[in-house]
């Protein structure tokens, strides 16, 4: 591999290692700030997500050093180096939680998608570890979105642009259900 391409790669990674960083955090943010009726379902399926983000965070972190590189997990790097706000949803119930997860989920595994086809060719090792990682990634999504669906597939938090907007839409659909 090339010294150029080792350096691009090693950009793209490090941008996933905040990325997956900050969703550990979130999550864990989550499983603190959750209450009402779904409490314990929801805060005992986030820990073993958390694990396993923090196991990738690990791998691209390695990764990184692997190529050369040096990672930067600094808290001032994440927050100074990211393109993305902070998670805005404080104490709230399971489902309102659940409806920003996703969109925060959709936005990691579109950048994560974003990451493995930019390494197809140059880095077919990256690629893998990073395929390997969104399996992880959208089975979680799965796991949200099957307390946000409907019985006809349709996803309470569906055109929502914003944490907030989402929170708000899923706590409407589950305060109309029977």
């Amino acid at each position: 591999m090339s010294t150029q391409d080792s350096g691009q790669i090693i950009s793209i990674l490090q941008k996933r290692l905040h990325s997956l960083n900050d969703l550990a955090l979130t999550l864990k943010h989550i499983h603190w700030n959750v209450v009402g009726p779904h409490f314990i379902a929801v805060h005992e399926m986030i820990d073993p997500q958390v694990d396993q983000v923090r196991s990738m965070t690990d791998d691209v972190a390695e990764r990184i050093s692997t190529l050369g590189g040096e990672p930067n997990g600094t808290p001032g790097a994440l927050v100074d180096e990211r393109t993305w706000n902070d998670y805005s949803i404080g104490r709230a119930e399971a489902i309102e939680h659940l409806g920003a997860l996703d969109l925060v989920y959709t936005s990691v595994i579109k950048d994560h998608r974003e990451a493995m086809q930019a390494t197809e060719t140059s880095d077919p090792v990256t690629q893998d570890m990073l395929i390997e990682q969104l399996r992880g990634l959208e089975l979680f999504q799965w796991f949200v979105r099957a307390h946000l669906e409907s019985s006809g597939g349709e996803l309470s938090t569906r055109g929502a642009k914003t944490e907030s907007t989402a929170a708000g839409q899923a706590a409407d659909q589950a305060r109309n259900q029977p």
